[in-house]
């Protein structure tokens, strides 16, 4: 077990290099989806529901994968689904209909969702020994994969096929997880360093935040529990070690930040299949500048989640909240509805900051609250959230127009804020 700070070090490089892992290997798949499609026969519509598969596969898996983690531990299940994840990745350009290709990202959804799962649970469990905010900078290491898993997948399709490709992508998973693997195999998951929420370092203790979602060292009664008000004055009764089920007011204020999860990842979504749409079909610009936008909300998310520890420490994460989600929802109105180009592109940027710590914000503390079981949660309604934007945005589109249904990316940043809000503001009253 960790008992020291280089145990504990080791242990979070460990843990960013399989949240690195997922977000490269999850893009690399992603940007060859077109020759998938090509090699497939399939049409738009029968590759929509081989697609779907990730999602069904992912959803299932992450309400089980709580269960597992609590079981043998979230070290062993993150190891597990890499290897799961890693092997599954080179499945698909071995198929050559759209059954086949359905039945394989079955498969890989399940990975990529139990992998999310663990992970996030190990990462609770490290902030909560590590008495610091860091969970975004493990996002943030997601995002950096992704990128460059984009990034170098573009450089190699015109040269690979989709089989090498993706085979490479097995080859880097599996030598990178036998390397932290290790890591996380010799360490159980480091106790809290006491039952109190995790939140800024003691020698920030001096700066006044009044607001729940930022616990801190307190000598006096029961710290509130960051963004949710305090389940109960014993602690939760979802322990980590899964010997009691979480009671019916934790699980309520668990759905409470799912709730936060979806409305983020809800613009996740839609921002990746309707951003570039918007900017060539409304302000009719070249399709290199329409793909500039996605960069740009990609990056400042990115930027955000790297600053995240920083902003939670100096500004608690009620604020934080509250803040990220305002800010998003004032970004997204510009880049929905302003006519200029480069006020659309400054609009996606400020809204990727203003969503960056949400979704990390709500995961660390679902798994604060009810362990590997919250995470679960949480994972899975900003799973939802972020399958059903674009759909949803699509929809609204053609009963109104593009413009007015990405509006609606910006409503549900502000339910996030006022969510925040809402509890930040009930918890000091009880």
């Amino acid at each position: 077990m960790p008992g020291n700070g280089n145990d504990l070090t080791r242990l979070r490089i460990a843990l960013t290099t399989f949240f690195a892992l997922d977000g490269f290997v999850f893009a690399g798949w992603v940007v060859r989806i077109p020759a998938i499609k090509h090699q497939t026969h399939a049409s738009a519509g029968t590759l929509g529901l081989a697609l779907l598969c990730v999602s069904a596969g992912a959803v299932v898996t992450m309400t089980l994968t709580g269960r597992l983690c609590r079981r043998y531990g979230s070290h062993l299940v993150t190891v597990v689904c890499a290897v799961l994840l890693s092997l599954s990745v080179a499945l698909p350009p071995l198929t050559h209909s759209a059954p086949a290709l359905g039945a394989v990202l079955l498969v890989f959804g399940a990975a990529y969702g139990g992998i999310n799962v663990a992970f996030n649970s190990a990462a609770v469990d490290l902030v909560a020994a590590l008495r610091r905010p860091v969970m975004p900078s493990f996002h943030a290491a997601y995002s950096l994969g992704g990128m460059a898993g984009a990034g170098l997948g573009g450089l190699v399709a015109g040269s690979l096929s989709p089989t090498r490709h993706l085979l490479g992508l097995t080859l880097v998973g599996l030598l990178v997880t036998a390397a932290a693997g290790r890591t996380l195999l010799r360490h159980e998951p480091p106790p809290p360093a006491d039952t109190e929420t995790p939140g800024p370092r003691p020698a920030a203790a001096h700066r006044a935040d009044p607001e729940p979602l930022v616990a801190r060292p307190a000598p006096a009664p029961p710290v509130t529990e960051p963004l949710v008000a305090r389940p109960a004055p014993a602690p939760p009764a979802a322990g980590r070690d899964g010997s009691r089920r979480p009671d019916s007011r934790t699980r309520r204020l668990v759905t409470v930040l799912g709730l936060i999860a979806l409305c983020t990842a809800y613009g996740e979504g839609a921002m990746a299949d309707w951003g570039a749409l918007h900017l060539e079909q409304d302000l009719d610009t070249s399709p290199g500048t329409a793909a500039v936008g996605y960069s740009c909300f990609a990056l400042a998310m990115t930027a955000g989640r790297l600053s995240g520890t920083a902003l939670l420490e100096r500004l608690g994460r009620t604020r934080t909240v509250v803040a990220g989600g305002t800010v998003a929802a004032v970004g997204m109105s510009v880049a929905a509805l302003a006519p200029a180009t480069w006020a659309v592109l400054v609009g996606f940027a400020v809204t990727g900051l203003g969503l960056a710590n949400l979704f990390p914000v709500a995961v660390e503390h679902a798994g604060r609250l009810a362990g590997p079981s919250g995470v679960a949660t949480v994972s899975t309604l900003g799973y939802s959230g972020m399958l059903l934007g674009p759909p949803a945005i699509g929809f609204m589109a053609e009963w109104l127009s593009l413009p007015a249904a990405l509006t609606s990316v910006a409503a549900l940043a502000g339910v996030a804020a006022l969510i925040g809000f809402a509890t930040g503001r009930a918890a000091p009253a009880e």
